[in-house]
């Protein structure tokens, strides 16, 4: 079975991006562009993913991680430099290499295997990704003989009147057999006005010896889009967020307004599941079946069970449980734990705290470093103080225990099972179970005090 390989050219600066961010580190829907042309080659199994570093290696390295393997562009040269680049890592190797650049985050896996797969059944040399443009102004040009073969790739400043109507362009994704990439890129020259080494003239060279040259037409044309600007920027992630919310539509999920709903690349959504107006979910977000997740909500890298409602809320680093309600503007923090049929009511902020099955926080609370259990009513207005303005203190309410409105547990504290804390108290000591707290002045009337 042939090996497959891939180089993703990701060396550029992207001085039209006008940003200190190395330029395939900007994000489309979350993650960065280059991540998402990785993750999609990732996909097809390749057996060596070789990423071509230069200005920002460090940073670009550490996004991707162990995703990849890197070489490193020292000099802008070109394109066909950097790809030789990836020479000692490749170039002894058999099999198909397919060369991507990393700004093109929108050309998805299932394009690539078309590519690959052409490539193979054409037994080409090389083959091009082609797409048609209504408007092909800039872009290379494709010139096929009559059995459908390339006969060459003409830029555009270099086509003559009939070539200039051509609308197929080269998208500047390839395939090649990979010992013929790299003994041809020793030949290439950069007799040119740029001085630089074109990967494109790798297929003439091709050609010129008796190779066979042939390419592949996406039937996307938005997929080849490269982002060299910030208005490019734009296009992909409305693009990508288009594809994105389609990809779940497709799979059984309601979202109201998909133009007015930004979902991450790699959440998760179950089925059933109905997405209002205004929501943003991002990063590794897992949302269960069968959930509402009301407008104007912002979930970020959390789980939730099935059967949840989360409405006009921020959950961020957070585990919500099913059939659980949060919201409406609510707040969970990082590290909170919710069970199940668990409610969190209108402002209220949680934050790294476990709340077990059942229990209800209803209204104008804050709970912070606290272990609730099962069945525990925590009344409107209660404060878990768990700061003293050097440390945090940990508050532990036990199962079926019932909080007053208006109570400030000062930790450490523990509040034990069924014990009930009365509104209005301030606890400082432990209250054992099956007991009620009562921490407050007494009140007293001074009749009279008010005269007219």
């Amino acid at each position: 079975m042939t090996k497959t390989y891939a180089i993703v050219l990701a060396a550029g600066q992207g001085t039209r991006m006008k940003s200190d961010l190395y330029k395939v580190l900007h994000p489309v829907c979350g993650k960065p562009m280059v991540e998402h042309v990785i993750d999609h080659i990732r996909d097809l199994d390749s057996d060596r993913i070789v990423t071509i570093v230069g200005h920002g290696a460090e940073t670009v390295e550490q996004a991707l991680g162990n995703k990849s393997e890197y070489a490193l562009q020292a000099e802008q040269l070109g394109t066909a430099h950097a790809v030789q680049q990836a020479g000692s890592v490749l170039g002894d190797l058999d099999g198909t290499t397919l060369v991507v650049c990393g700004d093109t985050p929108l050309i998805g896996s299932e394009t690539m295997k078309a590519l690959l797969a052409h490539h193979h059944q054409t037994e080409a040399k090389a083959t091009i990704l082609t797409a048609i443009a209504d408007d092909p102004t800039g872009y290379g040009r494709i010139i096929r003989a009559e059995n459908g073969d390339v006969l060459r790739n003409v830029e555009h400043k270099d086509t003559d009147d009939e070539e200039r109507n051509v609308k197929e362009i080269n998208t500047g994704t390839y395939c090649f057999d990979n010992r013929a990439l790299f003994e041809t890129l020793k030949k290439v020259n950069n007799d040119n006005a740029q001085g630089e080494y074109y990967l494109p003239d790798v297929l003439g060279i091709l050609k010129s010896e008796g190779q066979r040259i042939s390419a592949y037409t996406t039937p996307n044309f938005h997929e080849t889009l490269g982002v060299n600007d910030r208005v490019a920027l734009a296009q992909a992630e409305k693009e990508m967020r288009r594809l994105i919310a389609e990809k779940h539509m497709r799979n059984g999920v309601t979202i109201i307004n998909p133009e007015q709903t930004v979902i991450s690349a790699d959440a998760e959504i179950g089925r059933d599941t109905v997405i209002q107006p205004g929501v943003v979910i991002e990063g590794s977000t897992k949302i269960g079946s069968n959930c509402v997740i009301g407008p104007n909500s912002h979930l970020q890298n959390s789980t939730v069970g099935d059967q949840t409602t989360i409405h006009s809320s921020v959950v961020r680093d957070s585990q919500v449980g099913s059939q659980t309600a949060v919201g409406p503007f609510a707040h969970l923090r990082p590290e909170t734990q919710l069970g199940n049929h668990v409610k969190i009511g209108n402002f209220v902020e949680v934050k790294k705290s476990q709340l077990g099955d059942d229990s209800k926080v209803s209204h104008l609370s804050y709970i912070g470093d606290a272990e609730i259990g099962k069945n525990v009513n925590v009344g409107c207005g209660t404060i878990t103080v768990n700061y003293d303005g050097k440390n945090k203190h940990k508050t532990e309410i036990q199962d079926d225990a019932f909080i007053g409105c208006n109570a400030n547990l000062v930790a450490p504290v523990t509040v034990g099972k069924n014990a009930i804390v009365a509104a209005g108290s301030t606890i400082t000591k432990n209250v054992p179970e099956n007991s009620l707290a009562i921490a407050r002045v007494r009140q007293e009337n001074k009749e009279g005090y008010v005269k007219n």
